[in-house]
């Protein structure tokens, strides 16, 4: 019987398996969208139409290899088809992440490379993390997909830092590209229910006016208390970017966007297994006809564009173009444990605008607001 055993275990490690996790999920969702008259299913569906807060990285599928070596190196490869951070920065790519991580005299101070999926705010992007189908504002278009770079990540006690060297949102410069960015993040676990963290990005980053990388400057400050039945989430973000407003000044030069906002979450298990969801957000963005991180590059009053119409992002094309819209976006909804593998959500969101700028594209108007009714199951393994 050793010897059996002992052959087993030799086996098993010859082959790789030793120190290998396997871990997924799947996520198919509903949607209902009133002002795109849209209803139905959505389940690993292309981005080649561009990333939207009603299709965001929901309904997704992901499948997640973790190697840990003797020597404490960690290779990690995720995939998730059509709706992961690959998919968001080339619309075809289906890695979400893939990164090695090397122990730099310690399992607490390593060296980090590869692609890295963004770390900022409080939600995360995995469904089996986010307790609402849809994400917050700041999340869909204030923050990077993610980073393709080097850098460090340092844990000790309390506090844990991560930083790196990287390009945004891309896997490779073109031509006359040379800049990488610096991404930061740090965090503080205050005690067994609380913390912080904070996190910046400075560097250039796509500009869809141009057709070039300008200069970006985004920072944003979240906490969480957990305890209980109860969890508060809350974040406030600033950003700007070079040329990067949607509206050009009177001689057709592309103007500096700039944002400010706000996101907070409130959430209380109504029973072991069921969480009643609040979670509103707003963000101030009437500056030069607006413009968020990488969301511009519609203006074209030859073809009739003014904004960004399904997102409700820049001004109103029947009023002053040079005051973009201030968004906020309420959401309420339910969250439910079926079993340890199964997480059935049911949500209600309200998105709206101080100006005019979603279409309605039934008959071409615009409107101060949309709702949204999502709903979606999440298995994990």
């Amino acid at each position: 019987m050793a010897v059996k055993v002992e052959a087993m275990e030799d086996s098993h490690e010859a082959q790789g398996y030793k120190g290998l996790k396997v871990s997924g999920f799947m996520e198919p969702v509903f949607i209902y969208n009133q002002r795109q008259h849209r209803a139905g299913f959505q389940f690993l569906n292309q981005q080649a139409d561009g990333y939207a807060y009603d299709t965001s990285f929901m309904g997704s599928a992901s499948l997640d290899l973790l190697k840990e070596t003797e020597g404490g190196t960690i290779w990690r490869l995720t995939l998730a088809p059509n709706r992961g951070v690959g998919a968001g920065i080339d619309g075809a790519s289906i890695v979400q992440e893939a990164t090695v991580s090397i122990p730099l005299g310690s399992l607490q101070t390593r060296l980090i490379a590869g692609q890295i999926p963004d770390w900022s705010g409080y939600e995360y992007q995995q469904p089996t993390l986010n307790p609402f189908t849809t994400h917050n504002l700041l999340y869909d278009f204030t923050l990077p997909f993610g980073y393709t770079g080097i850098g460090l990540d340092i844990k000790d006690g309390k506090w844990w830092v991560r930083t790196a060297l990287a390009n945004v949102n891309a896997t490779i410069r073109q031509a006359h590209e040379k800049s990488p960015s610096w991404a930061f993040r740090v965090d503080y676990s205050k005690g067994e229910f609380d913390g912080w963290g904070f996190a910046s990005l400075v560097g250039k980053s796509p500009n869809f006016n141009t057709g070039t990388n300008t200069m970006a400057i985004l920072a944003e400050l979240d906490g969480y208390y957990t305890r209980g039945d109860i969890t508060m989430q809350g974040q406030v973000s600033f950003g700007r970017q070079d040329q990067g407003a949607i509206t050009p000044d009177a001689n057709g030069n592309w103007r500096d966007s700039q944002w400010a906002g706000l996101s907070g979450l409130f959430g209380y298990m109504i029973t072991p297994r069921l969480q009643g969801l609040v979670r509103a957000d707003y963000i101030k963005n009437d500056k030069n006809g607006g413009g968020l991180y990488t969301y511009n590059g519609y203006y074209d009053p030859a073809n009739g564009s003014y904004n960004d119409s399904r997102n409700g992002i820049g001004p109103d094309a029947n009023g002053d173009l040079d005051r973009g819209a201030n968004r906020y976006a309420i959401s309420v909804g339910m969250k439910y444990a079926f079993d340890k593998a199964t997480t059935f959500k049911l949500e209600y969101r309200l998105d709206g605008a101080d100006r005019a700028v979603f279409e309605d594209v039934k008959d071409g108007t615009f409107k101060k607001n949309n709702s949204l009714l999502g709903a979606s199951v999440v298995v994990a393994f």
